[in-house]
């Protein structure tokens, strides 16, 4: 049990490390935009939303190519595994040439469908064109992380992580403001920051990779046989993933708008609240991602045994630490809110919201990390059901009808207690079903 454990750790920690530092970096931000005015922060969250939607788009091929690499490298069919991370690499950054092109095509028309007042859509039209112009370095650091979390290495995208967003916020701030001689950009230096640092960050993790064998010359020519059964398996567990984030962000922006029909005050205590809440759900994702990588490397060696043990590892760490956390949420929900206001009606109605938060912390946690074993099993099609109902029959339609009968905003805010209760339960019977491990993700060899 205790290599287990390590194993578990080595893996998540280096996630939960990059989820933290995300975090701050975007913090930072909204200070570096912030001093440009209201209009320049809305501008830039907006234009966020349709960034997050593009990759959305693409986040199928990356899990995918997580599940794939993950089974081989545990199979120890490394050279197809590099095969296989390198040929989806070639069709992402394709895939991610086409995204770019229509985002700065059709970029000022999402913006307006998206609700861009006039003050904002000419701020809006510069940091999207830069951004989708750029988008393609975006997508390689997903996907080049995406490969080496498959193959067990999440320790060289977390200094990855850090020197882009080291580099966002250096390059960020003199562009913004005009500082040490560079040109007073504005918004447009955010969002330039954005894609310099990617670039060298994508250029790292190319670099490191190759040296590292997870791929070959991006460039090369395949010699040989198609690497297992092509991008043909990749799609098949990875399109489910795509339509589930879809799905998701669809939901999360239903429920928002319910909320903010109750005022600006609840919806703030909402904001505020859940980025509080992310303290507990970085954690939570570090362990996700490590439940994928050690389950399918596992599932790829055939240690069907050792890989239910991982499982149970990942879900004991995830549910101690963030049960410590929503103790913390329900105990001192006022010093947490007092951080990031003053306004005592947004705490008044934070307090309520981070109660509720605190105590789903163990259906989230369970919820997180069966996902991400039932990912590493390549069980994507049942997640896919998961979160339908989990999202869309019974958060979204309770929440309309606890607020069409005038009810309070506390019940509104309990949805997500049954929501992931309830997700929770459906994944606790797939997983004992054993069903996760009879699906061929790859082809076994002979």
């Amino acid at each position: 049990m205790q290599p287990i454990r390590r194993r578990i750790l080595t893996l998540a920690l280096p996630i939960i490390l990059s989820s933290i530092l995300e975090r701050m970096v975007q913090i930072v931000d909204i200070f570096l935009v912030g001093g440009l005015g209201a209009t320049a922060i809305a501008s830039v969250g907006l234009s966020q939303l349709l960034i997050m939607t593009a990759l959305n788009l693409l986040a199928g091929l990356t899990m995918g190519a997580t599940i794939m690499v993950a089974q081989l490298w545990g199979a120890k069919r490394r050279r197809e595994a590099a095969e296989i991370a390198t040929q989806a690499l070639r069709f992402g950054l394709l895939l991610a040439l086409g995204s770019s092109l229509l985002g700065m095509i059709g970029g000022d028309g999402g913006a307006r469908v998206l609700g861009a007042t006039p003050d904002m859509q000419p701020l809006m039209h510069g940091y999207l064109l830069i951004n989708f112009g750029l988008f393609m370095f975006t997508f390689a650091v997903d996907q080049l992380v995406a490969t080496m979390q498959g193959a067990g290495d999440t320790r060289t995208p977390m200094i990855a992580v850090t020197i882009v967003n080291t580099l966002h916020v250096l390059i960020a701030y003199p562009l913004v403001y005009g500082r040490w001689g560079a040109p007073a950009l504005g918004v447009n230096g955010a969002a330039l920051a954005i894609g310099l640092s990617e670039a060298v960050g994508s250029i790292y993790l190319y670099a490191k990779a190759r040296r590292a064998g997870h791929l070959l010359p991006l460039f090369g020519r395949q010699t040989g046989p198609p690497p297992v059964s092509s991008l043909r398996h990749i799609l098949r567990v990875g399109l489910p993933i795509t339509v589930d984030r879809l799905l998701q962000q669809g939901a999360q922006l239903a429920y928002a708008r319910i909320i903010l029909g109750y005022g600006a005050i609840m919806y703030a205590a909402h904001q505020v609240g859940m980025n509080i809440e992310a303290l507990s759900f970085m954690p939570g994702n570090g362990f996700a991602v490590a439940a994928v990588t050690a389950v399918g490397q596992s599932i790829g060696a055939q240690k069907l045994a050792k890989a239910k043990i991982e499982n149970w590892e990942a879900n004991r760490l995830a549910v101690l630490l963030m049960a410590g956390m929503g103790l913390l949420f329900f105990c001192f929900p006022y010093l947490l809110l007092r951080a990031f206001t003053t306004d005592e009606a947004v705490i008044g109605y934070g307090t309520l919201f981070l109660k509720i938060v605190g105590l789903l912390q163990i259906p989230l946690a369970i919820t997180m990390v069966l996902s991400g074993s039932l990912k590493g099993a390549g069980d994507t099609r049942f997640l896919l059901l998961v979160t339908t109902i989990g999202a869309w029959l019974v958060r979204v339609p309770l929440a309309v009808i606890f607020s069409g009968l005038g009810l309070t905003i506390g019940w509104v805010w309990s949805v997500m207690l049954v929501d992931w209760t309830t997700r929770m339960g459906c994944l606790i019977w797939r997983y004992r079903s054993e069903h996760w491990q009879r699906l061929p993700v790859i082809d076994r060899a002979p």
